[in-house]
């Protein structure tokens, strides 16, 4: 399974213009992402031409001239070579003629809007296309967690019967709601890491910087699947299809309400953003390939694997909502939170050491939770 090349960009995972970026096809000032890749206006144009008029130019030197910013005036060959190594797809192009009816339809709407009283500007669109290879992709990490929610499922039966009874004083009824919880935690640990080990690029890395990487994602992971089980109509979350908690399921499982309602909160957040499975899945991805993780070696090789997820998404989340400019953005801010939440469950962890509740020995390892 192969990428594109990505563009090689700053660290950190929105692509955001800094203002001195330059052009990968010849040097010059960028001016933005154009079919696929970070480019001058002039190369953006020269690539369009070429391909709407599905231009066959000839160079002097074999096809061998080195591109800067005055070869790129002398070789239209060695230029549309380069824009095609740099990655600017054909596809992205539009066809002369969709062109043609969309400035035939911006000068219809610029005299509709001179004839009413107020104009509103509207950004310029950018034009956006997911290439096969980030098709592949998405589909691959859809049907892969649908696997691994499916063999959780088929593992429901094994876990501790949440209790009956509701008395609060009874010791015993306690454990079993905590052991019923816990095994529906281990189960979640146990699909990440599935889903990991399949991701493309995990298993490059080698075994401590993938443990370093899953040790501090998992609780995040874990925690962005409970808040795609939110039903906000009778705000619960609920588990494997027919397993549904409230905040005081959770209380009277051993959690204080410190954790429990910022997991809800959370929740809420993510349910109004309405994301599907093919953004929730890339995001997982974006997550569990986070560089400044505690302990991670190579984090050349985890930024770089981290990228076609990146620009997976942002392409994705600008088909989907093509009016919505921030949501890249605010999807990414998640992410920002999830590492508050984070360090909110670590000190639940501890919490629920003092209550002398002893974690199973995957979530303890998993956790760093030092007997």
């Amino acid at each position: 399974f192969k990428y594109g090349q990505p563009v090689k960009r700053k660290k950190g995972p929105a692509p955001k213009m800094l203002g001195n970026e330059v052009c990968s096809v010849c040097g010059d000032k960028a001016s933005g992402f154009h079919y696929n890749v970070l480019s001058c206006e002039g190369c953006k144009g020269f690539f369009r031409r070429s391909v709407i008029k599905n231009a066959a130019y000839v160079c002097k030197n074999d096809g061998r001239c080195e591109m800067d910013m005055y070869m790129r005036r002398k070789c239209q060959q060695c230029r549309l070579r380069k824009c095609r190594e740099a990655g600017m797809l054909e596809q992205c192009v539009l066809s002369e003629e969709q062109i043609r009816l969309k400035k035939q339809k911006k000068q219809h709407d610029d005299d509709t809007a001179r004839t009413s009283a107020v104009v509103t500007p509207t950004p310029p669109q950018e034009t956006v296309c997911l290439d096969p290879q980030q098709q592949e992709m998405i589909e691959k990490l859809v049907s892969m967690q649908k696997q691994c929610n499916k063999r959780s499922f088929l593992d429901r039966p094994k876990v501790t019967p949440w209790p009956q009874s509701q008395d609060p004083q009874n010791r015993e009824v306690r454990q079993q709601r905590f052991a019923h919880f816990t095994e529906l935690a281990i189960m979640s640990v146990q699909e990440i890491v599935d889903f990991a080990k399949q991701l493309p690029g995990f298993l490059e890395l080698t075994r401590e910087d993938q443990i370093a990487l899953l040790k501090t994602s998992t609780i995040e992971i874990m925690l962005l699947e409970t808040s795609r089980r939110y039903n906000p109509a009778i705000d619960s979350i609920t588990f494997l299809k027919d397993f549904s908690y409230n905040k005081e399921d959770f209380a009277k499982a051993g959690l204080q309400f410190e954790f429990i309602n910022p997991i809800f909160e959370f929740s809420k957040g993510m349910n109004d953003l309405q994301l599907d499975e093919a953004e929730y899945a890339l995001l997982i991805a974006i997550n569990i390939f986070s560089a400044d993780r505690p302990n991670v070696q190579d984090h050349e090789l985890v930024e770089r694997l981290q990228q076609p997820y990146v620009d997976a998404l942002r392409s994705y989340i600008l088909i989907k909502r093509p009016n919505d400019h921030l949501m890249f953005p605010r999807m990414l801010m998640k992410l920002v939170s999830l590492r508050t939440l984070s360090s909110v469950h670590s000190e639940q962890v501890f919490a629920l050491r003092l209550q002398d509740k002893k974690l199973p020995p995957l979530l303890s390892e998993i956790w760093d939770v030092n007997e």
